[in-house]
């Protein structure tokens, strides 16, 4: 038990702390910058095709397109956007649009994001791919500083930086949105400044459309395997803290739940179809495993922490000691979320997110074991999460 207890400690201490200070600690001994210069409008065309993905979206979809369709002209050349099955009024809106740089597809049937996103990237023609949502907005001049970093040959990946909106959100959903979220965008930047991050935000990134592959029909997380297929043909995808986007995530704790469970089967789902990601073939092999993959188990390693120093404690007060803290740290965290006590939501935020990504995690491997049909059903790529 002593083993199951010391073990369990070193692999939690490892996921959340371990590999983030690894991470960091190689990114400022071996950066490996990249070159970045403006894109060369005077002797190439229009260089970007965005591409999106819709179903149902009619709320939405108006101001998405204005938005889209007044950035910069002279690097746009085209929005393509590709309705999913919509039985809304969207196909009547791309219908009723007139920018001659819009071009829409009707899908009859409701496929998946995914086989909508590849019927876009099938027919696009420009250089670069800009894949987007329709929530998200890009800020001004993310655009040309998202391009400039293709000047490197190396690069076949770009993505922004993601600012999220807390406005409106209970304790532990802002816990997520903000604590939880730099956290995340920090060791992806320090994996950027390594190699490459293994995800991306899916709302807003970028890639030579010369290196996009198709996806598998039904996958959720093409923010994932889009990035890593592009890092396994021997390019690197990259940061840009300069190029904003901004989005709302849910704005209740049990909102937040879902989007993650949702996201936390896509990881299971990746394993699934894409088994090379787990190979020598996936350059980045060691960052999945520690950033991705250990964060799926680490809540029953959580589990035996908590079994283990239980037992032990029966005969030893700093095991019984350390049992009672853990018991007490997810009481608080139950407590948070289950009561709106405004002092407790705020002081045990952080511990109500970690139980919320710990339990999604757990929900999410029973979502993709058990969902019957296929998985893309649990996506809504278009739901707007802000009273969730």
């Amino acid at each position: 038990m002593i083993w199951v207890f010391w073990i369990s400690l070193a692999i939690i201490l490892y996921t959340y702390a371990g590999y983030p200070i690894i991470i960091a600690l190689l990114a400022r001994v071996g950066s490996r910058p990249w070159k970045r210069d403006p894109w060369p409008l005077e002797s190439k065309p229009a260089p970007i095709s965005i591409v999106m993905a819709v179903h149902n979206g009619a709320a939405m979809l108006p101001e998405q397109l204005k938005h889209l369709l007044t950035l910069e002209p002279e690097l746009i050349r085209e929005v393509i956007v590709v309705s999913d099955g919509s039985t809304d009024a969207t196909n009547q809106i791309l219908a009723d649009t007139s920018d001659p740089r819009l071009r829409a597809f009707v899908l009859p049937e409701q496929a998946g994001k995914c086989v909508a996103v590849n019927h876009g990237v099938s027919h696009a023609t420009g250089e670069i791919l800009l894949f987007v949502d329709i929530r998200p907005r890009i800020g001004t001049g993310a655009l040309p500083s998202l391009l400039a970093n293709f000047a490197d040959p190396s690069v076949g990946c770009v993505a922004g930086e993601l600012v999220l909106s807390q406005e409106g959100h209970d304790a532990t959903a802002s816990a997520v949105s903000g604590l939880y979220w730099r956290y995340e965008q920090w060791i992806r930047n320090c994996e950027a400044a390594v190699d490459s991050p293994v995800g991306v935000y899916g709302g807003f990134y970028a890639i030579r459309r010369s290196l996009a592959v198709t996806a598998p029909a039904g996958l959720i997380l093409d923010d994932m395997f889009q990035p890593l297929s592009i890092i396994r043909q021997g390019y690197r995808s990259v940061l840009d803290r300069q190029a904003i986007v901004s989005d709302r995530w849910p704005a209740k704790a049990t909102g937040e739940f879902s989007r993650k469970v949702r996201t936390l089967a896509g990881n299971f789902q990746l394993v699934a179809e894409a088994p090379w990601i787990l190979t020598p073939a996936n350059r980045v092999l060691f960052q999945l495993v520690s950033h991705k993959l250990l964060r799926l188990v680490v809540p029953y390693y959580f589990v035996l922490l908590l079994l283990s120093s239980a037992i032990l404690g029966l005969s030893s007060l700093p095991y019984a000691i350390f049992a009672t803290l853990q018991l007490l740290f997810w009481v608080m965290a139950t407590i948070a979320i289950r009561y709106r006590l405004p002092v407790v939501q705020r002081l045990a935020a952080p511990a109500s997110a970690l139980l919320v990504l710990n339990a999604a995690a757990v929900v999410g491997l029973y979502t993709f074991l058990f969902t019957r049909g296929p998985l893309w059903r649990i996506w809504s790529p278009t739901a707007a999460p802000a009273d969730v």
